[in-house]
């Protein structure tokens, strides 16, 4: 296994969302393949969002930079660098309110 540096991880998915029409960008940097949990890194531009989606299941967002809100139903939950927030199991969106970076882990199976 050799160490990854998410801080590097981070500029790189930021530089790529500001270039794309999204504003947003992920990449893996854990699982699959049979793996119990997968770990994404993604990156929005400030004012850009993940849209309404459904439940990955057992899931949390650990917020590396800048400032999120979490929304589902009629709640929001604010994240801040260094806050780990749990996403309910319901339909939800992701809106960044400064140009942000989290670190998304997913229970598989």
């Amino acid at each position: 296994m050799s160490p990854s540096s998410l801080s590097e991880l981070i500029e790189e998915q930021l530089t790529l969302a500001h270039a794309t029409d999204s504003g947003r960008s992920a990449r893996t940097v854990y699982g699959g393949a049979g793996r119990p949990l997968r770990q994404t890194l993604l990156a929005l531009v400030a004012g850009r969002a993940l849209e309404e989606h459904a439940s990955p299941g057992a899931a949390t967002l650990q917020v590396l930079r800048g400032r999120v809100r979490l929304l589902a139903d009629d709640q929001f939950w604010t994240g801040v660098t260094g806050d780990l927030l749990e996403i309910p199991d319901a339909r939800h969106s992701l809106h960044a309110d400064e140009d942000s970076a989290v670190l998304l882990t997913v229970a598989l199976g």
